[in-house]
């Protein structure tokens, strides 16, 4: 039975996997194959990009950190979702996916606007408007199910990219916290920093060097200039509805 299982390999659903991840949850994101952001031509309101990006790229980036942090993916369509109790301490929930095995988590976190259809079962509490359904949720993504979160805009969350991401990281900190794992700081700092002050390294934090610092800083850049190194051949999905020649 894993850790956590995320519905939906959009932008709030692979900030949640990062963060569920690296804090040592054993974590899978079932991806119906596309985000609604790889419908973006450019993606220009998110920091760090002063110029825009392309959002196809943006969403190569993260699902590359995903792995990188350790969540596993696989390509699919979420069904059903039922409760499963395989003693009074282990209980999760089973997630039927089109044409591939069952999978059983201990936590499940919908991230898959527009579709929550699969919920139905677990009565987390759908809204509906006009023709959408939202989850309910409380200020950290959890519904009226113990153990069921949704992230971004299937929480009704604003339509942006940058809100999904954050709100999708809040609710992995949501599911952190429930599973009484250490909290998760997402700090380094530099040597000295914690223990030069006669202080423990907190939780989910690290001290590095400077040679470790610079090491670090090499990898990086490396990766995004290997990432923009050629234009992306890959364009915008169109709506479903609009019809192309």
């Amino acid at each position: 039975m894993r850790d956590v299982c995320i519905v939906g390999g959009g932008v709030a659903g692979l900030a949640a996997s990062i963060f569920t991840a690296r804090a040592g949850l054993d974590t899978i994101v079932v991806d119906g194959g596309e985000s609604i952001l790889a419908r973006n031509a450019s993606l220009e309101n998110y920091p760090g990009f002063p110029d825009g990006v392309d959002a196809r790229r943006y969403l190569q980036l993260s699902r590359q950190h995903a792995r990188n942090a350790g969540a596993e993916f696989e390509l699919g369509r979420v069904t059903r979702v039922e409760p499963v109790a395989e003693t009074a301490l282990d209980r999760g929930f089973r997630l039927e996916t089109e044409g591939g095995k069952p999978l059983e988590t201990r936590r499940l976190i919908a991230a898959s606007w527009s579709d929550s259809d699969y919920l139905v079962p677990l009565d987390v509490g759908r809204i509906q408007r006009g023709s959408k359904h939202f989850v309910n949720v409380d200020e950290a993504g959890r519904t009226a199910v113990d153990g069921v979160y949704a992230a971004g805009r299937l929480a009704n969350e604003p339509h942006q990219a940058i809100v999904a991401a954050g709100h999708g990281a809040k609710v992995g900190l949501a599911v952190i916290h429930d599973s009484e794992v250490d909290f998760y700081h997402d700090w380094v700092a530099p040597a000295g920093y914690f223990t030069g002050r006669g202080r423990e390294i907190p939780p989910g934090c690290e001290e590095v060097d400077e040679t470790e610092r610079k090491r670090r800083d090499e990898r990086a850049r490396e990766t995004i200039l290997d990432a923009f190194a050629e234009p992306l051949d890959e364009e915008p999905t169109m709506h479903p509805s609009v019809e192309r020649d």
